[in-house]
């Protein structure tokens, strides 16, 4: 359940609790140690420390309070921690490190983290309609004098009138933003026989809009039926508006330094709900296949991926996440200098010169027109066809052997694990975790290969390295040229063994 404030009366917005937690309290000290200590977790700890984007993974078992932190993107940013975990006691002041100690009263990292949690990050909450004669409108909002031009357009999308309810993800300048669609039949000449809405908010980070969905749900229902009923959109934002610093920005950018030892060894991605039962990653998995292999050079070279679909779009912004967390790199140092891979989530025709600007993003889009603006990206995603128009990024859309190769061990490790929860009834390992890590894992692999081969005194890239890094060295060679190139490796020599296919 959210956690309630003390300023707020008037709390019929607050959330169902889940089946899975009745009384909505926070899990327990042990659980959450029992959680950090799983097996799919362990993996994360060769050596390497998070990036700034990660949460705890919801999975199969349903949401799991967030305690995710990220960047103003969320995805794959660089660390800002040594390589090694920084330990719970080396940042707290000494009166407090008995607290932590073997003989004192154990702390727990809930408590903890909850001290220092996300709150009150809302900074708009609004209803947009759709009107015959004037198209979408922003018909309220708070507070009443915030920018939110444009978010008509991204509330409802182009097409939604052929879905009966839908949610979506955007961003809306340095926020981001969820709102949830419904359409309604009703008799009415004026309407043409049906009513939309969609009811969204904006906040500074998108790892913890889910928690409202519900609310948002429940809302856009309400205001289908009774329109102008604003009182619960009133008290919610009373309770939850943000309290952001100075700079206006609201964006979080980094844990405390005490919170960083005991959640280094977790899976290393932003949290969203996942509303569908095999969790968002299986549904990526299943729907791209081994395509998801040329995504991933794609997201790892920082290219700019448009993904087109027809509404709805919620599962489509499920997908913009997925390919952020492909491209998650957790070796210090390592992707300084390269563009942010930033998630747009849905896009239209008013973000065109908001993109025009990036060099690098994943977003997704409902409009056909974005098709025709190749200068707007590098790969055009049209369902599972994967596509550019851009010659030098032509061959990378080839599967290489070495690509097949991963995708066998990803589907034998999906399948391994859905087989210990079939049978030993694990419930704490999650298909998410095992996603993201295994990519993590691949990547750090490569900069790992490349940071010695670059600190020998042969600074060659030869076969056996490309081997090491798990690459084909004859399908991956114009992959890893560009890889050397973005990420500053230009003073290594490749060898001339590495020869195209």
């Amino acid at each position: 359940m959210v956690e309630r404030s003390d300023r707020a009366p008037l709390l019929d917005w607050e959330e169902v609790p889940s089946a899975e937690n009745p009384s909505g309290s926070a899990p327990s000290g042990s659980q959450v140690k029992d959680r950090l200590s799983s097996p799919s977790n362990s993996r994360a700890l060769s050596g390497c420390s998070p990036p700034s984007g990660f949460g705890w993974s919801s999975g199969t078992r349903g949401p799991a309070p967030s305690r995710s932190v990220s960047n103003a993107d969320g995805c794959s940013a660089p660390p800002a921690t040594s390589g090694s975990p920084v330990g719970i006691d080396e940042a707290l002041p000494p009166d407090k490190e008995e607290h932590l100690s073997d003989s004192g009263p154990e702390v727990s990292l809930e408590d903890r983290m909850v001290t220092w949690e996300e709150k009150d990050q809302i900074v708009s909450v609004f209803v947009v309609t759709f009107n015959t004669r004037s198209g979408n409108m922003l018909e309220w909002c708070l507070p009443k004098d915030m920018d939110l031009e444009g978010v008509e357009f991204k509330a409802i999308a182009s097409g939604s009138h052929r879905v009966t309810t839908d949610f979506i993800y955007f961003r809306k300048g340095c926020y981001f933003g969820l709102a949830c669609f419904a359409n309604m039949a009703v008799e009415s000449t004026v309407e043409r026989g049906a009513r939309m809405k969609s009811v969204g908010i904006l906040s500074s980070s998108y790892t913890l809009l889910y928690r409202y969905m519900s609310f948002l749900e429940h809302q856009v229902r309400l205001q289908l039926q009774s329109p102008g009923h604003y009182s619960p959109l009133e008290a919610f934002y009373e309770d939850k508006r943000a309290l952001l610093p100075p700079s206006g920005d609201g964006v979080v950018t980094a844990l405390p330094a005490n919170t960083w030892g005991a959640v280094i060894n977790h899976s290393m991605h932003p949290e969203m709900k996942i509303t569908h039962p095999a969790g968002c990653m299986s549904q990526f998995i299943r729907f791209f296949g081994e395509q998801i292999m040329v995504l991933w050079k794609l997201a790892l070279l920082r290219r700019r991926i448009l993904i087109f679909s027809p509404p709805p779009v919620g599962v489509v912004c499920y997908r913009v996440y997925c390919c952020c967390c492909l491209a998650n790199i957790s070796i210090p140092g390592v992707g300084m200098a390269v563009p942010e891979f930033r998630p747009f989530f849905y896009v239209n025709v008013a973000d065109i010169s908001a993109l025009e600007n990036e060099l690098s993003y994943v977003a997704c889009t409902t409009e056909k027109i974005f098709e025709e603006k190749k200068d707007l990206y590098d790969v055009y995603v049209d369902n599972q066809n994967v596509k550019t128009y851009r010659d030098g990024l032509k061959p990378l859309l080839r599967l290489s052997t070495a690509d097949r190769e991963k995708y066998r061990k990803l589907t034998e490790q999906r399948q391994m694990l859905l087989y210990s929860q079939e049978e030993n009834g694990d419930c704490v390992s999650s298909e998410e975790d095992l996603f993201i890590l295994f990519f993590l894992e691949q990547n750090n692999r490569i900069f790992q290969t490349l940071s010695e081969v670059a600190g020998s005194s042969d600074p060659t890239v030869t076969q056996e390295s490309v081997r090491a890094m798990g690459l084909d060295p004859h399908g991956d060679r114009l992959f890893l040229l560009h890889l050397l190139e973005i990420y500053g490796y230009d003073t290594l020599l490749v060898s001339e063994q590495l020869c195209c296919s």
